[in-house]
């Protein structure tokens, strides 16, 4: 049911947390702008949320600064603002040792996951500090990487461990334009990418272990907890995750 005119972004929302969040916010009404580099996924996440006429699909590749500018003037030519980033597109690559990690693959690791959030960040504080009423949110996608490593997992963690930095800078940067910045620290998901942990991961002694998953509709539940707080109060940190995957004592 529309109970409000608010209006989001999600990045990276055709799949996984993205995909979660986005129906969770569209199921309380908000109007969302889907973006993602394939339309299809995006088109059939309008379909199932049952509310394709508050839906803007995008594509864009993140890593782009000129489909980001494209993605967030797109926003505002449809809705006129903005007040939620859910900046959570994001990529892994194989869990290879790190000597052996291409120049390519760590760059594109770090395009998506770290310079596409800084761009993606940059243009909703564009808008926000310039729109009436003034202000907004952006929740940040950073991971238990963000704290604790798994093996073989050098760019991904590296990422993860600088969308902190990203976070809590921009958190200061945005107080004096009413721009509350969080990020939301996610474990063992159900998503298409967590599927690996329902067969077995390497763990830090070098095994092989079956690791717990959470619905990831939990995620989107939590995400829309951040939203909608009031712009006077922040989560600047939230850990979702699977109470019994090994985080604590990970390593």
């Amino acid at each position: 049911m529309f109970t409000h005119s608010r209006v989001a972004v999600v990045t990276g929302a055709g799949t996984g947390v993205g995909k979660a969040a986005a129906l969770a916010l569209l199921a309380d009404g908000y109007r969302v702008v889907l973006a993602g580099r394939r339309t299809a996924p995006l088109d059939a996440v309008a379909e199932f949320s049952g509310a394709a006429e508050r839906v803007l699909t995008v594509s864009a590749d993140v890593a782009d600064p000129d489909a980001v500018a494209a993605l967030f003037a797109a926003t505002v030519a449809k809705w006129g603002r903005l007040d939620l980033l859910f900046n959570n597109a994001g990529i892994n690559t194989p869990a290879i040792p790190l000597e052996d990690l291409t120049l390519a693959q760590w760059r594109n690791v770090v395009d998506i996951n770290l310079t596409g959030m800084f761009l993606c960040i940059q243009q909703a504080f564009r808008i926000m500090k310039a729109q009436s009423p003034r202000g907004g949110r952006i929740i940040n996608n950073g991971s238990i990487s963000a704290h604790t490593p798994r093996p073989h997992s050098i760019a991904y963690t590296a990422t993860k461990h600088a969308v902190t930095g990203l976070t809590k800078t921009a958190s200061l940067d945005g107080r004096k334009y009413d721009i509350a910045v969080g990020q939301i620290d996610i474990g063992n998901a159900g998503t298409e990418m967590a599927q690996r942990m329902a067969t077995g991961v390497i763990q830090p002694n070098g095994e092989i272990a079956i690791e717990p998953l959470m619905d990831v509709a939990i995620v989107g539940q939590s995400v829309l907890y951040m939203a909608n707080l009031p712009l006077q109060a922040n989560v600047m940190f939230h850990t979702v995750m699977a109470t019994k995957m090994p985080f604590a004592g990970r390593g």
